[in-house]
């Protein structure tokens, strides 16, 4: 087979045949037996900056310590984070020395993909999750004597099933007399349940994320006078030694154990000296720990930049603690004490006049009394760049008739009001319980739907769902032909494929 060419340096390229690029000026290449193929490079899509009002733009200016940024939705946060992270590389910083945290992947992607538009992909800084970056770090400064391979995350299920694994078996060292775990009494019947498992791993989350041991959190049990979180101290000494076995990491012990890290005095020079500027995005989704590793990263006056609103820390529920952000300018004071600046982005781009009046009767019942006054209101006043918008409610007897009353309100901004499909979304409280049936009421009543990919689960994904139907199907078959050959002696042709199963599985992708 013919070698190919080298690959040109930089990382936009892509592969062309050489069968179907007889008439291009490229030069030759030796033809082997399969083809011979070369790389072309893709000149990078040249990308203007873009117009930045004035609060933008004092952002953009911000040069050296810490800064927080309260940016409200449509206000342009990211545009003016990426411009921050181009205007300090303009001014001759180095890429490498400039980190972005934010906190999914999908964020993480879209970031690193506008930075490399506007500053080139050879000098994109680095974009990545709070989780990614703990990874990396625990991963270089492993103990090679008591780890041998590297440590593993725990996905969510993972967790889930570790933890049930171990409440069930309390059961059975009690009664053989061996459990280190005393659970009192009322909770024994519940040691089994998948409700309580939900709540045991979150109390060892959140234990985790307010940086506390077994120990501690035995102590506090102590003078609150709770024996279930006593149990609860215990069962998480059993669970983080069974993690130490088991060589793996859940995501709340992973930040713990990179804050540890941090605080080491040989891994906090090398941070320290590691990067010049931090830049975070969504801080109100910060836990305590997150902002522990911070402290590390970017503490004592250094360049830390945060961008986020209060108004929407709505992640409680997995650790998220708004008094981050309401207490940033006097936990990251600048170098000679004075509290962090605060600016405001003060234009929304994406709201008309009324839809910002409305959110401005919510927010007002909710005080920010620790965040300068006037910063505050400049940030829940934002200027509209165009009016319209309209606020309406609407109760109905059930969830059915709610249904198809959105779908309905849908169909008529298409039809009559001309509304593309693409500019109308329906926002729901719980993902995976609710979207499912949303789905279909919306499909049947003729209204395309597409689900954001981070609200489906696996198993309903469109390529997932088909293969497990099939799946099923197959296990039933043999189910139903093992039960009657026990029954006769010999296979028995039994009617294991209903009607729905069969069209599912006819018009999906598996049917061709």
């Amino acid at each position: 087979m013919a070698r190919p060419p080298a690959l040109p340096p930089g990382p936009a390229n892509h592969v062309s045949s050489s069968s179907s690029t007889n008439g291009l000026s490229h030069p030759r290449v030796r033809r082997g037996s399969r083809g011979a193929y070369r790389l072309v490079r893709t000149p990078p899509a040249r990308v203007d900056p873009p117009l930045l009002d004035a609060s933008q733009r004092s952002v953009v200016d911000h040069t050296t310590g810490p800064l927080l940024v309260l940016a409200g939705p449509g206000t342009g946060k990211t545009t003016t984070l990426v411009e921050s992270v181009t205007e300090r590389i303009a001014r001759g910083g180095d890429p490498e020395r400039v980190l972005v945290l934010t906190f999914s992947r999908r964020a993480a992607v879209e970031l690193r993909d506008r930075m490399a538009q506007r500053t080139g992909a050879a000098r994109a800084p680095q974009a990545t999750t709070f989780h990614s970056f703990c990874y990396a770090l625990v991963r270089a400064h492993q103990d090679s004597d008591l780890f041998v391979e590297p440590m593993r995350l725990l996905s969510g299920p993972e967790q889930d099933v570790s933890v049930r694994e171990l409440l069930a078996g309390q059961v059975d060292l009690e009664r053989l007399g061996l459990a280190n775990v005393r659970w009192p009494d009322e909770l024994r019947a519940c040691l089994t349940t998948r409700g309580f498992a939900d709540e045991v791993r979150a109390v060892l989350a959140r234990t985790r994320e307010l940086g506390l041991g077994p120990d501690a959190l035995d102590d506090f049990a102590r003078r609150t006078g709770r024996p279930d979180w006593r149990a609860a101290a215990a069962f998480l000494a059993e669970y983080l030694d069974v993690l130490d076995l088991q060589g793996v990491l859940d995501y709340a012990e992973l930040v713990h154990r990179a804050v540890l890290l941090a605080r080491r005095p040989e891994a906090a020079a090398w941070l320290a000296a590691r990067y010049d500027a931090v830049y975070v995005d969504e801080y109100q989704d910060t836990d305590p720990a997150q902002v522990r590793l911070l402290h590390a990263l970017a503490g004592g006056g250094r360049t830390l930049v945060a961008f986020g609103d209060p108004d929407q820390s709505i992640y409680t529920f997995r650790g998220a603690d708004v008094n981050g952000i309401l207490d940033f300018p006097h936990a990251f004071p600048r170098a000679d004490g004075r509290p962090a600046p605060v600016k405001v982005l003060r234009t929304s781009r994406r709201s008309g006049a009324a839809l910002l009046a409305a959110t401005r009767l919510l927010t007002q019942r909710m005080p920010l009394t620790r965040l300068p006054a006037e910063k505050v209101r400049a940030h829940r006043e934002l200027a509209p760049v165009r009016d319209g918008g309209r606020v309406e409610a609407y109760t109905y007897p059930t969830s059915g008739t709610e249904l198809d009353n959105i779908a309905d309100i849908l169909r008529r901004a298409h039809l009559e009001d001309g509304v593309p499909w693409s500019e109308m979304a329906v926002l729901v409280r719980a993902g995976s319980r609710t979207i499912p049936t949303v789905r279909r009421a919306l499909t049947a009543a003729g209204v395309p739907v597409e689900v954001d990919g981070d609200d489906v689960p696996l198993r309903h994904e469109p390529a997932v769902a088909p293969l497990l139907t099939a799946l099923r199907a197959v296990a039933a078959a043999e189910a139903s032909g093992a039960a009657g050959a026990a029954a006769s002696g010999e296979p028995e042709a039994t009617s294991w494929l209903d009607t729905e199963t069969a069209l599912t599985l006819l018009t999906s992708p598996l049917a061709g």
